[in-house]
């Protein structure tokens, strides 16, 4: 196996730095260089390390380096170790508008999970039907974010920060027809959205959409130790 400084230099202590741990984008990287990675985080069980985007042969490798190691195949994630951290801070709301876009749900909701929150998954509750969304209204009003992911015409997101006081992480997804533009379309109706207090993240970005939610959420104490470190 080649030497893992050849094609990785891992930021070891970003979660001291910054209170949440570097995770490790499968894409693009072979399975040797993912189980390289792998290897090396077998040495920093305190790390919470996420493999995101990846693919079967990605996900292949990891578990041969970390055999205990959880794994969505859907969402594309792996988690190690395989426990999320016990929650704190306040709840996260996951909203996918059609089951189309349940793996990058899965991806924000299996995200803000191992960054220690807790984390629920509302479904198919697209416009279309907006009386589906209703009925989730009194979970979406507890949760202290809302993360809304949608393609096709990818209005829910605007629809859902009309409805509650939390801030809301939209996702558009590359799931749609020809004029969806692979998310374009979605992306560009959030962006847009009348509702204040969106905040739109990039197409298919579940790990992103989650992390910012779970940052969103985090405790009070966790504030304040960040303020520290300014």
């Amino acid at each position: 196996m080649t030497d893992l400084s050849a094609y990785a230099d891992l930021d070891l202590g970003r979660a001291g730095r910054r209170g949440y741990p570097e995770a490790v984008y499968c894409a693009g990287k072979t399975p040797s260089q993912v189980a390289g990675i792998a290897a090396e985080m077998r040495t920093h069980p305190e790390v919470v390390t996420l493999f995101t985007r990846a693919a079967r042969e990605h996900a292949a490798a990891v578990l041969d380096v970390l055999p205990d190691a959880f794994h969505d195949p859907d969402a594309g994630l792996l988690a190690w170790p395989p426990t999320p951290p016990a929650p704190a801070g306040g709840p996260v709301a996951v909203v996918a508008a059609g089951t189309s876009d349940l793996p990058v749900a899965r991806e924000a909701l299996l995200t803000a999970r191992y960054l220690g929150r807790e984390a629920n998954l509302v479904v198919d509750v697209g416009v279309a039907g907006l009386h589906r969304v209703l009925a989730h209204l009194e979970l979406l009003r507890h949760a202290r974010a809302v993360v809304v992911v949608a393609g096709m015409d990818g209005a829910l997101p605007g629809v859902v920060a009309g409805l509650i006081a939390a801030p809301v992480v939209a996702v558009p997804t590359s799931v749609g027809y020809g004029a969806a533009f692979e998310g374009l379309a979605a992306l560009l109706t959030m962006l847009n959205a009348c509702a204040p207090g969106v905040a739109v993240v990039n197409i298919d970005n579940g790990y992103g959409a989650g992390h910012l939610a779970a940052q969103i959420a985090a405790p009070a104490d966790a504030d304040a130790a960040e303020a520290d470190l300014t």
